[in-house]
């Protein structure tokens, strides 16, 4: 009898307690009922990249996850979602993790309705009031080593950030970041406006720049011409001669690298390679045109990659053994940008170079490549040099791949 007396005191002289706690303006930390346990709360905070390249390596960046709560978890999770809008495919983003060690492991992505998502296989314990940096990069790859996808394009990559605990709980915090997406620019300077046909070199530079924080590998800068061009590039002191690259799609069509296939370039730099090109002599008198383009990942097949395009030159092919020009009187050439468009307007592609050379005007014969892309399904001109057909019934595909997505 005194014993339960004692309990029940024992019991209203506790919550007599809590009672004046509360009207004090505190409060008692939550207790767990029995073989309960209760919920953590858990915050996120990402420190997402301010750009990344496309088709470039991946860029770090961190998680930080934090324990607010009063109670410890055995299970955090780590939950991305990755909106790039309708210009990318399904292959183009990559995202890793590391959560110790120095190996990078894969967050395997699921791609659906535009977006990509994923969660970090896996999980970790997190005590009350602790907080712990998870190691991420994450990459727009544009497919694999040697086998650029050539269609797409994104100007943001919107990373929302999730964390949750257990098996099955819900995520109680959540972050919003926006990441830039930009890639490599080709151009020419220093074109001449005329070239004898037969007669001296005209020099001129391609210059190839990342102005992104990502990394490349597997970069071909390609001057493109016609089959009347030899091409040089100086490279140790001493003038190469470049063996021409083509197909049978468009046998008029010739491209040489003036980088060396493969090159690599560091985040935020440029490459710069002199080059020199004459004009057999049995060229036919008007306008020719060279062009750069930029492959990132061409494979065995030529032309074909994650494609940067940059501004046509044009030169005025004369007669052989004409005497009245200097040919090698350079005139201002445009460089070319493939910084795209504004938000909001469609972007544009430098024109298609028509790749011949004679007095009459007009194209080498294929049609250029037309791609939707972009929420509102406006049709953009990709920037084709040679004007070929993308690969896929056969035909080899030179296609500019700044296909930007326009935002309405």
């Amino acid at each position: 009898m005194n014993t339960l007396a004692h309990k029940v005191r024992s019991s209203v002289t506790v919550s007599g307690t809590a009672l004046l706690l509360a009207a004090a303006g505190f409060g008692l930390a939550p207790t767990a009922s029995a073989g309960e346990p209760q919920p953590p709360t858990l915050a996120v905070a990402t420190a997402a990249p301010a750009e990344v390249g496309l088709a470039g390596l991946p860029v770090a960046f961190t998680t930080k996850v934090s324990n607010t709560g009063a109670y410890d978890t055995s299970s955090a999770r780590l939950i991305y979602r990755i909106d790039g809008g309708a210009g990318l495919p399904s292959n183009a983003v990559s995202l890793q993790y590391r959560l110790s060690g120095t190996a990078w492991k894969t967050v395997p992505l699921t791609y659906a309705d535009e977006k990509f998502s994923g969660e970090i296989p896996e999980t970790f314990p997190l005590a009350a009031g602790r907080s712990r940096t998870v190691q991420l990069r994450i990459g727009v790859p544009m497919g694999t080593p040697h086998n650029g996808d050539s269609n797409g394009g994104t100007q943001r990559l919107k990373l929302t950030t999730l964390v949750s605990y257990g098996s099955s709980g819900a995520a109680t915090g959540t972050d919003d970041d926006t990441i830039k997406v930009d890639g490599l620019s080709t151009g020419l300077s220093g074109v001449p406006a005329t070239v004898t046909a037969g007669g001296s070199a005209v020099s001129f530079e391609a210059t190839v720049t990342n102005p992104t924080a990502s990394r490349y590998e597997n970069v071909t800068d390609t001057l493109i011409t016609n089959r009347y061009a030899s091409v040089q590039v100086l490279r140790s002191g001493t003038w190469k001669t470049l063996k021409p690259l083509t197909s049978n799609a468009e046998a008029d069509v010739y491209g040489f690298d003036v980088i060396g296939k493969d090159a690599s370039l560091a985040a935020h730099s440029s490459t710069v390679a002199k080059v020199r090109v004459t004009y057999r002599k049995d060229t036919p008198t008007g306008k020719a045109t060279v062009q750069p383009c930029v492959f990132v990942n061409e494979g065995s097949i030529p032309f074909r990659g994650t494609t940067s395009c940059g501004d046509r030159a044009t030169l005025t092919v004369l007669a052989a053994g004409s005497t009245g020009s200097n040919p090698g009187t350079p005139v201002p050439s445009p460089t070319a940008s493939a910084t795209p468009a504004p938000s909001g307007s469609p972007s544009t592609s430098a024109e298609a170079p028509s790749a011949t050379s004679g007095t009459t005007s007009g194209t080498s014969g294929a049609s250029s490549q037309l791609a939707k892309t972009g929420s509102s399904g406006t049709s953009t001109i990709a920037a084709a040099a040679g004007a070929f057909l993308l690969a896929g019934a056969g035909a080899l595909g030179v296609v500019g791949l700044r296909r930007r997505r326009t935002r309405a």
